[in-house]
């Protein structure tokens, strides 16, 4: 698609893949209402007063039907929203469709390129000229990133005149990035330390993005107060009871021939998200491997009849690849991919999209990419003429086909304690209470996400008396 911006009958800009699609957005918008209890509750509650009336706030979060919900709901408050998905692959097109056409400012499609998606990220920061949000509500980290990233080009600018050079680093994703702030730069050399003046605090949803914002903490280059909810209880025990990721082995196989019965399958990585992705291999048939890099989840990965090897034991003789540790990027290198059967499938389960050198393998001399389906790409390697099979363009594979919140009650606890960190952040904004430092979201704040739950799902809690509570 064009990256150019449209403008609603009303003026409110935006850039969607088909703005025709509002109606059936808005049907399933009002389905999802009913199946998130906490953020109508939200409504009911705080609507009425408007906490966040006239309050900018830029969201950076996959635009599904549920974040819908999650938008209206911070516009119900009173705030004016710019958004734009934190996934290339997770957009409901017909929610951001509806959401343009009636309450917020939508930068977002299923399937956007590298390019366009950071000119997305770029476009919902942009609230004019000299200006930026209040409040950003994140979920990996690309936004902030993408201030933070601008303020440093500014400072070496302002000391020594030098424009970014995109093409002097070698992270393909940092050069789109620095193209940005640079032709920025051209017309506003001080456009980011403007939005950093303005910034109030943002709320952060993702583990590795809050790892992030805790080292540029200790840096001395946090932006301002966070507010980490990642680790809040509501969403921690939700999201492990309900489970965030399809119990199933996410249609690893949905584009392919292959089955999984009797296959070997690599599971890189067994924390939480690991646990589910070998559990539901290992139920599919195939014989499950582990790597992992911590002594105790290596030895809860034996106690479930696993075995645990490193990923050079078995490079040569797996059938399946799936990297769901986070944090690191190059898990997966082109040489390992070199190493493997043909035709091995390889995909990205984890927290971040750099599990898997793309970059090494688009780049690798002589490599051909053949696309045989739906962001399904065997790339074949010159020299052997064999090819693995790349799904997701190594992203995450759960973002290929389905929307990212695949449980309503998951997403209602996690985008209330967002919610809910937003408010704080604004409501105290001028007290000094939260300084330019990380912090986990208040356990008052936690209490009322799952106090929010209780009245729409028909429970009433015990009040102690006094000689109780003594």
């Amino acid at each position: 698609m064009a990256s150019s911006v449209e403008r609603t009958a009303t003026g409110r800009e935006y850039k969607v893949k088909d703005i025709s699609q509002a109606h059936f957005g808005r049907l399933l918008i009002e389905l999802a209402e009913f199946r998130m209890p906490a953020l109508m509750s939200c409504r009911s509650e705080f609507g009425p007063v408007q906490p966040l009336k006239g309050v900018r706030i830029t969201g950076s979060l996959h635009m599904t039907i549920p974040t819908a919900v999650l938008i209206e709901t911070l516009t119900a408050l009173g705030a004016e929203v710019r958004w734009c998905s934190s996934n290339a692959f997770s957009t409901q097109d017909q929610a951001a469709a509806a959401v343009t056409r009636d309450s917020a400012a939508v930068f977002a499609w299923k399937g956007e390129t590298r390019q366009e998606y950071w000119w997305c990220t770029e476009r919902a920061l942009d609230w004019g000229p000299g200006s930026g949000p209040d409040l950003i509500f994140d979920d990996g980290g690309d936004a902030i990133r993408l201030i933070h990233e601008g303020i440093k080009a500014e400072e070496t600018y302002e000391s020594t005149g030098h424009l970014p050079d995109p093409a002097s680093f070698d992270d393909p994703e940092l050069q789109i990035v620095l193209t940005i702030i640079r032709d920025g730069m051209e017309t506003d050399p001080k456009r980011y330390h403007k939005m950093k003046e303005r910034l109030i605090g943002v709320s952060e949803g993702n583990a590795i993005a809050v790892k992030r914002l805790l080292r540029m903490q200790a840096n001395g280059r946090l932006l301002s107060p966070a507010i980490d909810v990642n680790d809040s209880v509501t969403k921690t025990k939700f999201q492990n009871l309900c489970g965030c990721l399809p119990s199933g082995p996410d249609g690893l196989m949905m584009a392919t021939d292959l089955e999984i019965a009797g296959k070997v399958a690599v599971v890189c990585g067994y924390g939480d998200v690991g646990k589910e992705r070998a559990a539901a291999l290992k139920e599919a048939g195939a014989c499950v491997i582990v790597t992992e890099i911590d002594p105790i989840c290596a030895l809860q990965a034996l106690m479930e009849g696993l075995m645990v090897l490193t990923l050079e034991d078995v490079v040569s003789e797996a059938d399946i690849f799936v990297v769901t540790a986070g944090g690191s990027k190059g898990i997966i290198t082109v040489d390992h991919m070199r190493k493997m059967k043909n035709n091995a499938i390889v995909c990205n389960i984890g927290p971040s999209d750099n599990a898997i050198d793309m970059p090494g393998l688009e780049t690798f001399p002589g490599v051909k990419r053949i696309t045989f389906n739906l962001q399904t790409d065997r790339w074949i390697f010159p020299d052997t003429q064999s090819g693995v099979i790349i799904l997701a363009e190594g992203r995450l594979v759960n973002m290929r086909r389905t929307t990212g919140h695949p449980s309503p009650v998951t997403s209602s606890c996690s985008f209330a304690n967002q919610v809910m960190a937003q408010l704080e952040l604004w409501m105290e904004r001028e007290t000094g209470k939260y300084e330019k430092k990380v912090y986990v979201l208040p356990k008052h704040l936690d209490e009322k996400v799952a106090a929010l739950h209780l009245g729409k799902l028909g429970a009433k809690l015990t009040k102690l008396s006094k000689e109780h509570v003594d």
